[in-house]
């Protein structure tokens, strides 16, 4: 990791009641990221009758919170328009969003509604200055390690502006989360080469290559299978294309699980062999699905919200808590404001041999 900032607290807004289990999960699992993270303090957002009871069995965690009450809780099913009309101010995953704009936390956790979320956090924290569309960083396993990818969902469609701009944010995660001075950057394309793809793709890369940003290097044009490879330490493509590689994944892991399994009961020996090697068939299968690697973040927004996967138990809340923290901690939003400036003005520099087409302009 990066080296850490001054900040003595790490102060974490949460949506309890977001999620498929809202506080069953939400609650134990900030107890086990206390455990591992003790400087951290917490705010509950939303119905004290299901968080205090739960909260009361953790003596630890009850200690360094504070809940605060809300009726209103944004349903997993629910349009971001719908949310925003019905849960603008009042609502839990309004509230913490609210507690990070006016300062009295430093980063929102939920696990609700994605779309919600997203709405939300555009609408109470706003973008940073230069970033016209956030996005969603998810890291994702692979076969050397981790790597981040995004955009898996924000925002549909890309100019090349906005494909630069997600190579810079992601670039700066990659620095806190990898500990990389200059992370490798590539743009997922139909093939490397560079005739190949969109113009918008293509210009692009064509500003990475000639820029040579300070903060990435770019490695140039990947390809759908150099994601699970691990080729390079951050993969950018729009929300598209990014969402559907990330279900094809999760899907591709379920699969595989389902053949072992079936592989497993298809004789006796293979049942016997199946209990001594089911530990390893359930680490093949957490690997292989980037569900696993829980905390997809928001970049782009002034602030630094996480985004837990609904479906998650308590361990893997307790990890999208932790990406949450190492956020905080190793100011990943003054890293991307000191990137995109950076980058503007190296663009200005070069402005006569680096251009993007009008659309991108």
């Amino acid at each position: 990791m990066a080296t850490a900032s001054g900040k003595s607290k790490v102060r974490i807004a949460i949506d309890a009641m977001g999620g498929d289990f809202g506080p069953s999960v939400v609650i134990p699992g900030a107890a086990l990221a206390l455990v591992r993270r003790p400087d951290t303090t917490f705010i509950f957002f939303g119905k004290k009758g299901e968080i205090e009871p739960v909260l009361n069995a953790h003596a630890a965690l009850k200690a360094v919170s504070q809940v605060v009450h809300s009726d209103v809780a944004i349903a997993m099913t629910d349009k971001p328009s719908q949310a925003l009309r019905a849960g603008r101010k009042v609502s839990s995953m309004w509230m913490a969003l609210e507690a990070v704009k006016s300062g009295e936390a430093d980063a929102v956790i939920s696990a609700g509604n994605t779309g919600a979320l997203m709405a939300m956090s555009k609408f109470c924290l706003r973008t940073m200055p230069g970033v016209d569309r956030p996005a969603i960083a998810a890291m994702w396993p692979t076969v050397r390690g981790e790597s981040i990818v995004l955009d898996v969902g924000a925002t549909i469609g890309a100019d090349a502006q906005h494909l630069v701009d997600l190579a810079i944010m992601g670039a700066a995660m990659a620095q806190i989360v990898f500990d990389l001075p200059r992370p490798s950057v590539g743009l997922l394309n139909v093939g490397v080469e560079e005739i190949k793809g969109l113009e918008e793709i293509k210009a692009a890369g064509r500003v990475l290559r000639e820029s040579d940003l300070a903060g990435l290097t770019y490695h140039g044009f990947v390809e759908g299978d150099d994601i699970g490879r691990g080729t390079v330490d951050v993969v950018v493509t729009e929300g598209y294309t990014g969402n559907i590689a990330l279900k094809t994944a999760e899907g591709t892991a379920r699969q595989v699980a389902q053949y072992l399994r079936e592989a497993m009961s298809s004789s006796l020996m293979a049942k016997i062999g199946y209990v001594f090697a089911r530990g390893a068939f359930n680490a093949i299968r957490d690997k292989m699905d980037p569900r696993k690697v829980n905390g997809g973040v928001f970049l782009g927004l002034d602030g630094v919200v996480i985004k837990s996967h609904g479906g998650t138990d308590a361990e893997g809340y307790a990890g999208a808590i932790e990406v949450g923290y190492e956020m905080v901690k190793h100011e990943l939003l003054g890293k991307i404001h000191h990137s995109l400036a950076q980058a503007h003005e190296e663009r200005l520099n070069t402005a006569p041999e680096v251009s993007l087409p009008p659309a991108a302009q």
